[in-house]
């Protein structure tokens, strides 16, 4: 158990003994599934209210605010789906509002699980298995393999890595930016920290442009690298599901 213990000496996460296993979750996954746990009251909450309020009135509160996400939602994928959107909505919508979330979990102070390669990858492998087995169930094992054979079939190497290698674009993308603006931010914060020291607590007053770096690298990021991963995601299942 020494052994054991050492190991776990420098982990960030939880570690669970139980008869003789042991169970190590990052704190990136605990984060993760707050955030799960947080949105799934939220909609909960919000579906309730959908269900009492009157449609002979106008909108208004959380009923509005979720009427309005849910369009904005409906835009995102229906751009790719077409007339599959409604069927595949409520699947990417979760996926969307989750991953915004934890997108923007670093203005609390936290690490965002998606700047975690191992969560990034879940969802990638997700979408990807999701668009492999739409592609098998439209056109069949034969028709897979005549689509990797287009427009010529010397193509076949390249369209099959190009299908392959879709996870491992998006996780990384997603990662890269996530995980780089967390870095440049952690850099900030030490800089200023030691300017502070330096200029006998003046530096301090450097904080005030923090809030336009976490704009950029949590906010903005957050919602751009959200919208680009389902983007991307989206639109190949829509050329799996074929023309409207």
């Amino acid at each position: 158990m020494a052994g054991g213990d050492n190991l776990y000496e420098t982990f960030d996460g939880l570690v669970i003994h139980l008869a003789g296993f042991e169970l190590a979750i990052h704190t990136s996954v605990l984060v993760w599934l707050g955030i799960c746990l947080a949105a799934g009251i939220m909609l909960v909450a919000a579906g309730r209210k959908f269900k009492k309020a009157d449609v002979s009135k106008a909108p208004g509160g959380m009923v509005l605010v979720f009427e309005q996400i849910v369009g904005l939602l409906t835009f995102i994928v229906g751009n790719s789906l077409g007339k599959n959107t409604r069927k595949y909505l409520w699947f990417y919508g979760t996926c969307m509002i989750l991953m915004l979330m934890s997108n923007l979990s670093g203005l609390l102070g936290v690490q965002p699980p998606t700047s975690n390669l191992s969560v990034n990858v879940t969802l990638a492998l997700t979408m990807w298995l999701i668009i492999q087995t739409t592609s098998l169930k439209e056109k069949g094992l034969m028709g897979k393999i005549k689509g990797w054979c287009e427009p010529l079939w010397p193509l076949f190497p390249l369209n099959v890595l190009g299908d392959f290698t879709l996870p491992l674009s998006l996780s990384l993308r997603l990662f890269g930016n996530l995980l780089g603006g967390t870095i440049i931010m952690g850099l900030v914060y030490s800089l200023f920290s030691a300017l502070n020291s330096i200029l006998n607590g003046l530096g301090i007053v450097l904080l005030a442009v923090t809030p336009f770096l976490h704009a950029y690298f949590d906010i903005f990021a957050g919602f751009i690298q959200t919208y680009i991963f389902f983007t991307i995601a989206t639109f190949f299942l829509g050329q799996e599901l074929g023309e409207e």
